[in-house]
């Protein structure tokens, strides 16, 4: 669950850490007090792109964190893998967030991570509902992923993409090759020409340096010879440096004769002027072998021209190369033996379609056998939310065309009133209607929902009393599974949360701010009494009420 969430400099709040406990927590607070800035610290760490109007005026950057505690990091620490980040061995999860004037960062466990990462992190830590936020409820795909959910066919939807996967990567490899018929005796050409070409010149990545290490040689073999020959002549030449260091060992060696003990001090002069006349020794052996060879000069220079010529057209590696006349030998191949080919690749792509309706068929099964189960489920919280005659169904509807989800699709259907047809969820205009069916299904799928944090966002909206009442204790049994916020205008919502928070503004040396602060007992009631509208004794006993329905 969200243990705390830190804001700094955020809208009209100057500086909130607020701490959480579990089950349905409610949020409430006049208009305009600073709701909204809970669900937008929220949306930032959801990984929502930041806008720079959100920091508090006069302040340079403003921070949101979030610590998660979290059961089960199966979802999780895969993503921070990929993204190159320690897996969250401790079950605690940090996320925080800067936005500032230039620039915004991010982090996970104070490392820095991409808004995509983010953002992918967020879809497995919090589910965030507002009066407008059901684009995923409506979608057919996200309709059927929770129609896979309530059934449990989540291991026959992973063998379904896996033999759909495999069966579109034959398909395209099959439409790559009917489309080599169309190639053009140009494009033949050019292919059997970049071949011969790169197969005449009997390229061997491993020679390269050694060549151009020769061909260098050759090519300064004059240089080369006339420094070599300075250097002879330095250390053997007329007054040179073997010449003086003779006389220095004869020195050395008077100084021996005098005092027997400098001769540990002086036992290095033996060794370089071994290591001299090594030296010179080698500097003529070296002359020897450098031969002025104008012709073998030529025929390396001609060798690496080639080679740089082919990696100019090719490269620009020699390794890119011969990568090229190896793609260029396959596509030629696959247009001169394209009928063979085409014969095998259909009958592939034959025996990947039999695999992939059978696995379609298994998955089918499994969902054809949940879906009125689901239905009757949702159509049960649905007269829970104030629907009494109001009908649910769950179609599945076979596709013409395998999809990466299976062979049908699904288009939830709802309709309020009886005698009137059964509408799809996206035809549905009200706020109020599509709020509750959404909190309906989550109901339902209470059980198989993993996300740590629900968040509704006055999502009673548009809903009376004993609507609002159903509502609210419909949100406090998904507390009981999840750890639920519930930002709130009803006080039958509030009345039911495990743990009551308040947002007020207040003024403090002529600037705004909100605070957030929890309420219990008596100023929990007030509270109730305010929302309800009024004071006065009838309020105060409906506020105690709502709090003690048992009486």
């Amino acid at each position: 669950m969200l243990t705390l969430l830190k804001i700094r400099n955020l809208a009209l709040v100057d500086e909130l850490a607020w701490e959480l406990g579990a089950g349905l927590i409610g949020v409430t607070g006049e208009t305009g007090a600073g709701k909204s800035v809970i669900v937008g610290a929220l949306k930032l760490v959801l990984g929502e792109r930041a806008d720079k109007s959100l920091i508090r005026t006069g302040e340079d950057q403003c921070l949101v964190e979030a610590v998660f505690e979290l059961t089960h990091t199966a979802g999780i620490n895969p993503i921070l893998e990929e993204g190159g980040l320690a897996p969250c061995d401790d079950n605690q999860l940090i996320v925080r967030r800067t936005i500032g004037q230039s620039a915004s960062r991010q982090f996970v466990n104070d490392s820095p991570v991409t808004l995509a990462l983010l953002k992918r992190l967020g879809e497995h830590l919090v589910d965030l509902h507002g009066p407008h936020d059901h684009q995923s409820l409506l979608s057919a795909d996200r309709q059927l992923a929770m129609l896979d959910a309530y059934a449990g066919s989540e291991n026959q939807l992973a063998t379904y993409r896996e033999t759909y996967r495999a069966w579109r990567a034959k398909h395209a490899a099959l439409d790559e090759l009917r489309n080599a018929e169309n190639a053009t005796e140009h494009e033949i050409n050019l292919l059997k020409h970049q071949i011969s070409e790169i197969d005449a010149a009997q390229l061997n990545p491993a020679e390269e340096q050694d060549l151009e290490d020769r061909w260098r040689r050759a090519n300064n073999a004059s240089r080369l010879m006339e420094s070599a020959a300075a250097a002879i002549s330095t250390l053997n030449g007329e007054n040179g440096i073997l010449d003086r260091l003779g006389e220095l060992q004869r020195l050395v060696r008077d100084l021996e004769k005098l005092d027997p003990s400098i001769s540990e001090k002086t036992a290095s002069l033996e060794t370089a002027a071994v290591e001299l006349q090594d030296l010179e020794g080698n500097l003529a052996d070296y002359t020897q072998e450098l031969e002025i060879n104008p012709a073998e000069a030529e025929t390396l220079a001609e060798r690496v021209n080639l080679i740089e010529s082919l990696k100019r057209k090719y490269g620009p590696s020699l390794a890119d190369v011969l990568n090229r006349r190896d793609n260029a030998a396959a596509r030629l191949d696959s247009i001169e033996n394209r009928s063979d080919k085409i014969e095998q690749l259909e009958r592939e792509v034959a025996e990947g379609r039999k695999a992939l309706d059978a696995a379609g068929k298994t998955l089918a099964t499994a969902r054809r056998k949940a879906a009125p189960k689901l239905a009757k489920e949702i159509s049960t919280q649905l007269k829970d939310l104030g629907f009494k005659q109001s009908s649910f169904e769950v179609p599945l509807n076979s596709l013409a065309d395998p999809s990466p989800h299976g062979l049908e699709s699904a288009d939830f259907l709802f309709g309020p009133n009886p005698g009137e047809p059964l509408m799809p969820l996206r035809q549905i205009a009200s706020s109020g209607e599509i709020s509750r069916v959404m909190l309906a299904i989550k109901s339902a799928l209470a059980e198989q929902d993993d996300t740590p944090l629900m968040v509704f966002d006055e999502i009673d909206a548009n809903v009376g009393g004993e609507v609002a009442r159903a509502v609210g204790a419909k949100m406090a049994a998904l507390g009981t599974r999840h750890q639920v916020i519930a930002i709130t205008h009803f006080p039958q919502v509030a009345a039911t949360a495990s743990h009551h928070f308040v947002v007020e503004k207040e003024v403090s040396a002529g600037r705004t701010r909100s605070r957030l602060f929890p309420v219990a007992g008596e100023t929990r009631i007030q509270e109730l009494v305010r929302m309800l509208g009024g004071g006065g004794k009838q309020a105060r006993a409906m506020a105690a009420s709502l709090l003690n329905p048992a009486g």
